[in-house]
Formats: structure tokens, C-alpha cells, sequence
């Protein structure tokens, strides 16, 4: 720029026709431009799951953890734990940093406005002046500037905001992941602690009754009607009872710990003895198909939205090899003193644009570029991982959830017969037709077979758990979220990546 004085005896700024053509070229070469969508690669997965479902069953996307965990316990349990666990609270401080980012990027694409208010006064000496003259002035301005605000020609700006917005967008869903994973993990911990309160159960029950048959028989051989052979094998019988309450407890206790640290508060968590037999506290889900996983599952939304931001960086990259069109401007008063700065001939501007084209930087720009589409070669693959390990997650908790309901099946008929085969010994060895070691027997299996029954329904139960967090899980109300500023992305941040030349 170069001020050239006018007949009025003003000066304003006249742009050369050079410049003035150089920029029309660039505008219209930005205006040219047409950035290239984003083309999401395949599910690299069969169309279809290895085990089917009922198609009456609930979808778990459209069903809210409230809906599908129906125990009022274990709603309240993840109630505290969504309000309370600090991974949560991690997960959310993330979602917040991610967004700062994205306000610091759109800050960057917007011109900075400055107040200046200033008062200079200067005295030289006259050993120092060629004039001989002391020399003292003094001066005051008062403006708005602009600082250095770049036009966005190439978009290279608004990609670097994209890509901002995206990976705020995958931070959001890694928190509904984690807050996904953690209502598992409570539902898991919940279903574990019921099954030890069963089994629990069970075991003083057997303690109870044997330590009654070792008083009778300690009668018995007393009166000389029974051997110390049979009084020792009923011993035998109550220590192993005994054992297994000792080791239920210890159990049962750590289990505790497990659950009140997901639920991040304590808790008094009171023994259940039909925590499993009452009611199923978890049901039976539709898994629908693969494709709905792309939208449902909160890890693959997340490596959708960082595949997105990594091909915005690469587009940022590209843009950066074209030249870049900055403006500097101020608008304000000048004077020597005070008094003078609002008059009108006072008034002072600056309107400087610099074209800046990039020639030689050591291989930088060359470098980012490629780092840039290494990353975005990451994430396809990221994505496609995520996809695969959901589909894979989703055939084995279906075939988990088949195999166990089939083995509750044959765990209730294993305890009806040992049940019968229990009573008939009693019976063979009141009539004196048996041994009191077959009573024994049948004795230690219908414990063991109560056992396993208990085990098997918590393990069918589970399976479920793990579908419903596979296929994605539901939807969970604003009031079940967990508290505090852990809103998505800016609803101004764009959903698509573009990519440029």
C-alpha cells in the first residue's frame, strides 16, 4: 500500500492494480474450489449375526437402562453410581476440554479487536540533537485496531475448526460409552453379589441341617444305636458346610467393596437370599443387524467422528501449500495532547493487507501432509476395528445368553434329581437297606447341584447385561445423566468433513 496525496490536499490509501488482481484471482479460486465429502468405508462384518433372535423382543437402542433394569435396588444402585463414579467425572472433564478446544479453533478463524488508548512524552538533550536544540514533545492516540486477521480462502481455517468440532463430537461419545459401560458394570456387580447371597444362603442352610443330623447322631451313638463311623462322616459333612460359608462370606465381602467403589458412595448392601429366584431383574433383547451398530454403539459413533476430524486435518493440511491473505487495520485518533485527539483533523487509520506465499520451508508443509494422511490411514483402520469388535462382541454374547439359558435348564433338572435321589437314601437307610455313605453322597451333590443352579442363572442373566451394553444400550434421560456442564459439541460445529485440493 502507498499513500498518495489527492487535489483536496487528502491522503487516502490507493491499492496498485497488481495486488488488486492478484486478490479477484485468489477469491475466485477459493470460490472454484469444491471440497470432496468424506466416503465412510464398508463394515468390513457379515450382514447378519451368527445366532438369531426373537423379533418380539425390545431393540436395546430404543431402550432407555430404566426400562430394561427393572429392580428398583439396582436402579437405584446405578442412579448413585451415574451421580457418583469417577471415571464418569473424568470422562466429562474430557468433553469439556474437547469443547474449549473447539472454541479456541473458531476463535482463530474470527478478527481479534483491540482497544489502544496510549501517552508517549519524549525529551532529548541537545548534546544529542545535530540541531543543537533541546528537543521535548509529547503525543496521545485513542483507537480500535484489528490484529492480524486472516481471510479463510482455502478453508484451511474452517477444516482445523471441523476437525476441532469432531474430535469434541468422539469425546461426547466416549463419556456415553463410559456412562454405558458403567451401568454394566454396576448391573454385573449387582447379579454377582445376588448370586453369592443364594449360594450363601444355601450353604447355612446345609450347615444348619447337618448340624442338626450331627446332634442326633451324637445321641445315637450315645445309645449305641449308630457307629462313630457314621459320626464322623457327619462331621465331615458339617466342616465341608461350614468351609463353604467361611469362603461365600469372604467372597460375598470383597464382591460388596467391588459394587460400592463403581457406585462411588458408601452403602449398606443387605443379604438377598432370592436375589436370582424372585425375578430376572434384566430380559430378553432383539439384536436387529449389523448395520444398526454404526449408529447405536458409542465407540464406533466415536471412531466415526475421529476419522472425520483426522480427514479435516489433512484437508487443513493441503490448504496450507496455497497463499494466505492477511489484513491489519486501525482506526483511531492521534494527537499531541489530550485536548486535540477528538477533533477532526485528528483522525488517523492504517489498512495494511500482506499476501503471504509460501516458498521454502525445509519440507514442513510436505511433512504435516503426510503425517496428517498417516493418521487418517489410523483411523479408517480404528474404525473398522471398533465395527469388528462390536459385531464380535454381539455373536458372543448372543451365543453366551443361548448356551446358559440351556444350561439353567439342565442345572433346575439336576436339582430335582438329586433332590429325589436325597430323600430315597434318607429312606434306604431309615429301612436299614442302604449305607449311611450313600446318604452322604446324595447329600453333598444336592448342595453342589443348588450351587451350580445359582451360578448358572447369574451367568444367564449376565449374558444379557453384556448384549444390551454390545448392542449399544438405550438412550438415557437427561435426568439419569451424570451431573454437570457435559453437553455435546457446539450445535455450531459442522457434522461433515470436507476435504480440499
Amino acid at each position: 500500500m502507498r499513500l498518495l496525496s489527492n487535489p483536496a490536499g487528502n491522503t487516502r490509501p490507493r491499492l496498485s492494480a497488481l495486488p488488486l488482481a492478484l486478490a479477484g484471482a485468489l477469491l475466485l479460486g477459493a470460490c472454484a474450489h469444491t471440497p470432496e465429502p468424506l466416503a465412510l468405508p464398508a463394515a468390513p462384518v457379515a450382514g447378519v449375526y451368527a445366532e438369531a433372535s426373537s423379533p418380539t423382543d425390545p431393540a436395546a437402542p430404543t431402550l432407555a437402562w430404566r426400562s430394561y433394569f427393572t429392580d428398583p435396588a439396582l436402579q437405584a444402585l446405578i442412579t448413585q453410581a451415574l451421580a457418583n463414579n469417577r471415571d464418569l467425572r473424568i470422562a466429562a472433564a474430557r468433553v469439556q476440554q474437547s469443547q474449549a478446544a473447539w472454541g479456541l479453533q473458531h476463535a482463530a478463524s474470527l478478527p481479534s479487536v483491540v482497544g489502544m488508548a496510549g501517552n508517549s512524552r519524549v525529551h532529548l538533550p541537545a548534546g544529542i540533537n545535530p540541531l543543537g536544540s533541546t528537543i521535548q514533545a509529547s503525543g496521545a492516540s485513542l483507537g480500535l485496531g484489528f490484529v492480524s486477521w486472516e481471510v479463510d480462502l482455502w478453508n484451511r481455517l474452517g477444516q482445523l475448526q471441523d476437525a476441532a468440532a469432531q474430535s469434541a463430537e468422539a469425546a461426547e461419545q466416549a463419556r456415553r460409552g463410559a456412562e454405558l459401560s458403567l451401568v454394566a458394570q454396576v448391573a454385573q456387580a449387582y447379579l454377582a453379589l445376588g448370586e453369592l447371597d443364594e449360594r450363601l444362603a444355601l450353604a447355612r442352610q446345609a450347615e444348619a441341617s447337618r448340624a442338626e443330623s450331627l446332634r442326633i447322631f451324637t445321641r445315637r451313638v450315645a445309645m449305641g444305636a449308630s457307629s462313630r463311623l457314621q459320626l464322623t462322616q457327619v462331621q465331615t459333612l458339617l466342616t465341608q458346610a461350614q468351609a463353604l460359608v467361611v469362603q461365600l462370606e469372604q467372597t460375598r465381602a470383597a464382591q460388596a467393596q467391588t459394587l460400592i467403589a463403581l457406585v462411588g458412595t458408601p452403602l449398606e448392601l443387605p443379604e438377598r437370599a432370592d436375589a436370582l429366584s424372585r425375578q430376572s431383574p434384566v430380559a430378553r433383547l432383539r439384536t436387529g443387524l449389523p448395520s444398526e451398530l454404526l449408529q447405536a454403539r458409542p465407540d464406533i459413533v466415536a471412531a466415526e467422528h475421529q476419522l472425520r476430524a483426522a480427514h479435516a486435518q489433512v484437508g487443513a493440511a493441503r490448504a496450507a501449500f496455497y497463499p494466505s491473505l492477511t489484513l491489519t487495520t486501525a482506526l483511531g485518533t492521534t494527537s499531541s495532547d489530550f485536548d486535540g485527539l477528538f477533533r477532526g483533523a485528528s483522525k488517523a487509520w492504517l489498512f495494511a493487507p500482506s499476501l503471504n506465499l509460501p516458498l521454502f520451508d525445509g519440507g514442513r508443509r510436505e511433512n504435516n501432509l503426510s503425517l496428517q494422511q498417516a493418521r487418517q490411514v489410523e483411523a479408517v483402520a480404528q474404525y473398522e476395528k471398533s465395527i469388528q469388535n462390536a459385531f464380535r462382541e454381539v455373536n458372543d454374547a448372543l451365543s453366551a445368553s443361548h448356551a446358559l439359558e440351556q444350561q439353567v435348564r439342565i442345572a433346575e433338572a439336576a436339582l430335582q434329581a438329586q433332590t429325589e435321589r436325597a430323600r430315597l437314601s434318607e429312606r434306604r437307610f431309615d429301612a436299614g437297606s442302604a449305607a449311611f455313605l450313600e446318604v452322604l453322597d446324595a447329600q453333598r451333590d444336592l448342595l453342589s447341584a443348588g450351587q451350580q443352579l445359582v451360578q448358572a442363572r447369574r451367568a444367564a442373566m449376565a449374558s444379557r447385561v453384556l448384549l444390551y451394553a454390545a448392542l449399544g444400550g438405550g438412550t438415557l434421560a437427561a435426568a439419569d445423566a451424570t451431573p454437570g456442564p457435559t453437553s455435546s459439541a457446539p450445535s455450531s460445529a459442522p457434522q461433515t468433513a470436507t476435504a480440499q485440493p
